[in-house]
């Protein structure tokens, strides 16, 4: 049979397209273990807290991230969590005030339940200024020295907030930069930071290697908080630099759903097949 120029090309085209669809799916990396922070669920874990982790299992969660226990102890969460094939790497916990009064208590719950990190959610607003920034990142600092000893990990989340301007800089930025890396960590709230008027990526890019986690929340076209694939975050765009940034967990949330496990349900179809 002859082979004329013009088909032999077409072939090495076709050959060559197909090799590049080969290469991007070998390449192509996806979420091993996902996780939902628990606080969307809260109500249901109120009522029911066993029955909300099994819940949250069978919808293919491997991790959870605790902001409360619900009169539980640590010996009763870490026996539901085994019972259920969960683990929780990190915890809502160390809020200021219990960091100045009670953070070796933080510490043994932690180790008992199995957590790696504590982090602090939030910060008091009265102290949200460039002076109060600067002593809480010395606090961080300390607590972080502390947690180390007990083989944890202390961390920061963010709210929006924190990237108001202050002069030249933002509460975030003084964080980043007078935190030691090697003593506290950072869990960005992808949702927080975008509404807060910043680039995840630029970020990520300055700060390399200081984002532990994130919590995966996606942000409709008008600013409301939305079901992860429901808006309009590019999360795969993230997700390519988790290397770059040190993301090691991956936590959808939703602080208001309509319904809790329809929302967290979606957004573990969203992300189980997101690639990136």
């Amino acid at each position: 049979m002859t082979i004329t120029r013009r088909t032999f090309l077409g072939h090495l085209g076709a050959q060559a397209a197909a090799a590049g669809i080969l290469k991007d799916m070998a390449f192509a990396k996806t979420i091993e273990r996902l996780g939902v922070q628990l606080y969307t669920v809260r109500d249901l874990m109120a009522k029911d807290f066993e029955g909300t982790l099994a819940k949250v299992a069978g919808a293919g969660y491997k991790e959870v991230e605790f902001a409360g226990y619900f009169g539980r102890t640590p010996q009763q969460v870490r026996a539901q969590l085994d019972a259920n094939g969960l683990t929780a790497p990190s915890a809502h916990s160390a809020d200021l005030p219990t960091v100045r009064t009670r953070f070796a208590e933080v510490l043994e719950t932690a180790t008992i339940i199995g957590h790696r990190y504590v982090l602090c959610a939030s910060l008091p607003r009265s102290e949200q200024t460039l002076d109060g920034y600067k002593r809480i990142a010395a606090e961080f600092n300390r607590a972080g020295e502390v947690a180390a000893k007990s083989g944890l990990v202390f961390g920061f989340h963010n709210h929006d907030e924190v990237f108001t301007s202050l002069g030249s800089t933002t509460g975030y930025d003084i964080l980043l930069a007078e935190t030691d890396p090697k003593l506290v960590a950072m869990q960005m709230d992808l949702f927080w930071i975008v509404k807060g008027g910043k680039d995840p990526l630029a970020y990520f890019a300055k700060y390399p290697g200081r984002f532990a986690s994130v919590h995966v929340k996606d942000m409709a076209a008008g600013g409301a908080m939305v079901d992860v694939g429901a808006g309009q975050l590019p999360f795969a765009k993230y997700f390519a630099q988790s290397k770059q940034a040190g993301i090691r967990h991956y936590f959808v949330e939703h602080d208001e759903p309509a319904d809790p496990f329809a929302s967290i349900a979606a957004s573990y179809r969203y992300l189980a097949a997101l690639k990136f």
